[in-house]
């Protein structure tokens, strides 16, 4: 679900949401030597969960002599629904190796309502492209780096947490973490307890951290996909080729999307307001996505929660969420993967950095000062911009026609990929931006003139269900 096609629009706002990437400026992740301590003990860090939020965390905790290291994950092999898309920037300030990208995608086809189709693509240079991973791919890649550096990664599920109710205050009294862990090829888990110093929540919308320190409810979608078998005279078309259906048939207030994999497509949608009816608009997207897929086989479906907003609270005591748990997911592009990985980093930086050598604990108020303040800092505007986009753009028909429409200026498609692929926008020109207000305005008036009513639902009591 992770695709930035919807940041097209980002320059009407005259709002530079996106703040320079480190991708220019940061080098890949350098072993930092401890201070010396007399303590015969180092302090213990338990990442939950080990998705990019969670690996790369612990891989920054891992290089530290004065800190012990636990990563939780219960399926080491897990292939977590997702559109798998990640920018270019992200390959090389993670240092992410090209064979974890299946394919690189440099068109994308943009689909109206009423079957209008935008390329997208002729402003990427040679050497651009958007990384189309599988998740289990990525993700044991990270974990497998995280490890080699020093981390423990145990296979276990954790079920409960043990809170001190002095945590905020008192930094010396442990959480309690019960979990199951389970062997290879043993389905029944052996029930365990860990002591830990620092737990860092990186355990997706379903978050047992996020739990356990009362972090709030948010609200969120659910993200469909099946991933799709098609023959080799199919997939040639989807080589470098994305595709993305916008209607209320496909979603009432996100999108559908056709996404190449390594030998087959990632077909999918999303909705908030009406989860109830996510398999009546996945149909729909397979019946848009016609020929191009017909007589594929189907070989995995799968289906997640996906936070729509910031978890209400993001740190209590010594303990700290990110990635999907925190609600790093952007509206609009539903993007996740980078802001996952990047807040997983940005997390573990700063408390190593307060733990001076694993000689002492930070406090709620010195995470909250260094990690909170600099991730929303750098990324905060983006969601809140993202967020206007999706209410103005997504919300009925005649906006999508608009949408759509709009994707055709080239300013727009260069804005959108230098959104996207650097986390920044380069070079806007304030004429362009006003003609693209100008441009906005009249493809609002003509798609709303041409556009189909959009169709009435109604799910009032399962529309105020949160997690």
């Amino acid at each position: 679900m992770k695709f930035s096609a919807a940041l097209s629009l980002l320059t009407i706002t005259g709002i530079n949401a996106f703040t320079p990437s480190s991708f220019t400026s940061t080098t890949p992740v350098a072993h930092r030597s401890a201070a010396s301590t007399a303590l015969s003990m180092k302090y213990k860090v338990a990442v939950v969960g080990g998705g990019p939020s969670g690996a790369c965390a612990a891989e920054i905790f891992a290089q530290e002599k004065g800190i012990d290291t636990v990563l939780f994950e219960r399926k080491m092999d897990n292939a977590k629904p997702c559109g798998g898309a990640i920018p270019l920037c992200m390959i090389g300030e993670f240092d992410i190796p090209e064979s974890t990208v299946d394919r690189k995608v440099r068109r994308m086809k943009l689909i109206s309502p009423s079957n209008v189709e935008v390329d997208i693509g002729d402003t990427l240079q040679p050497n651009e492209y958007i990384g189309m991973c599988r998740r289990e791919i990525l993700d044991k890649y990270l974990r497998d780096r995280a490890v080699s550096y020093g981390a423990q990664a145990i296979q276990g599920l954790v079920t409960s947490i043990d809170v001190p109710e002095d945590h905020r205050m008192n930094s010396e009294k442990p959480y309690t973490i019960h979990y199951q862990e389970y062997a290879e090829g043993n389905s029944a888990g052996v029930p365990k307890t860990m002591d830990v110093n620092l737990i860092i929540g990186a355990d997706g919308a379903n978050s047992r951290v996020a739990k356990a320190m009362d972090a709030g409810e948010y609200n969120f979608a659910i993200a469909f996909q099946e991933r799709i078998k098609i023959s080799d005279e199919q997939m040639k078309f989807y080589e470098e080729m994305a595709e993305m259906y916008v209607g209320d048939d496909v979603s009432p207030d996100f999108y559908g999307w056709v996404f190449p994999k390594y030998d087959h497509v990632g077909v999918g949608t999303g909705t908030v307001v009406n989860r109830p009816a996510i398999k009546q608009y996945q149909k729909a997207i397979r019946d848009r996505a016609g020929d191009k897929i017909a007589g594929g086989k189907i070989i995995k479906v799968e289906a997640h929660p996906i936070p729509e907003h910031y978890r209400p609270r993001r740190v209590q005591g010594r303990m700290a969420l990110v990635g999907d748990a925190a609600g790093y997911v952007t509206k609009c592009s539903g993007e996740g993967i980078y802001f996952a990985a990047k807040s997983g980093r940005m997390a573990a930086e700063a408390i190593v950095k307060l733990m001076e050598g694993g000689t002492r604990l930070p406090t709620q108020e010195e995470i909250e000062r260094t990690y909170l303040r600099d991730y929303d800092r750098l990324y905060g505007p983006t969601y809140t911009v993202l967020d206007i986009l999706q209410k103005v753009f997504y919300s009925n028909n005649g906006a999508r026609e608009a949408f759509v429409e709009l994707c055709n200026s080239k300013y727009v498609q260069q804005v959108t990929f230098d959104s996207y692929l650097y986390k920044k926008v380069q070079g806007n020109n304030p004429l362009d931006d006003l003609k693209l207000l100008g441009d906005t305005i009249g493809c609002l008036i003509k798609g709303y003139s041409i556009a189909k009513p959009d169709a009435k639902y109604e799910n009032y009591v399962e529309s105020l269900k949160r997690l």
